[in-house]
């Protein structure tokens, strides 16, 4: 299936509110409401949509810790990368894995309800022998920008 213009812009603003009315969202991409309709449920149908979730607001609930942490694997085979993906993927409190080019391997972003959590995790991981050979940990004081919508009209102007 191929984007333009418009569905683009659907995908814009249905990931700023992805509560936002089928009325609100058809003046906002200059549709009337039937056609966006269809259009949303072709773009949920064809994967583009994922799904929908609430952005939470976690100073409400309480303090948390977030840590970046760089993670240098021992070797570097198909089956090291794929052992320790399979572990961490399933830690909650980590909440991205990006495997990046540079000096070290995975760049991880952790989320945990403080320093002594966080240490316990990277205890577990490096005596579980997953093949972690260094890791490096920033811890994030303060995060004056954080955006939960990509730029999608800049990166596909169609």
């Amino acid at each position: 299936m191929k984007l333009d213009r418009t569905d683009i812009k659907i995908l814009y603003e249905l990931q700023k509110n992805g509560r936002i009315t089928n009325v609100e969202l058809a003046d906002l991409v200059h549709l009337s409401p039937s056609p966006c309709l269809m259009r949303v449920k072709r773009l949920q149908a064809e994967g583009y949509i994922e799904g929908y979730s609430a952005q939470i607001n976690l100073g409400k609930l309480g303090q948390t810790l977030t840590v970046f942490t760089e993670i240098t694997l021992k070797n570097h085979r198909q089956v090291d990368f794929a052992r320790f993906l399979a572990v961490v993927d399933k830690i909650d409190q980590v909440i991205e894995c990006h495997l990046v080019s540079g000096g070290y391997d995975y760049l991880m972003k952790f989320v945990t309800a403080g320093i002594g959590e966080y240490q316990t995790i990277m205890e577990r991981l490096t005596d579980m022998d997953i093949g972690i050979d260094k890791y490096f940990s920033f811890v994030v004081l303060k995060s004056p920008i954080v955006k939960s919508h990509l730029p999608l009209t800049s990166l596909f102007p169609v």
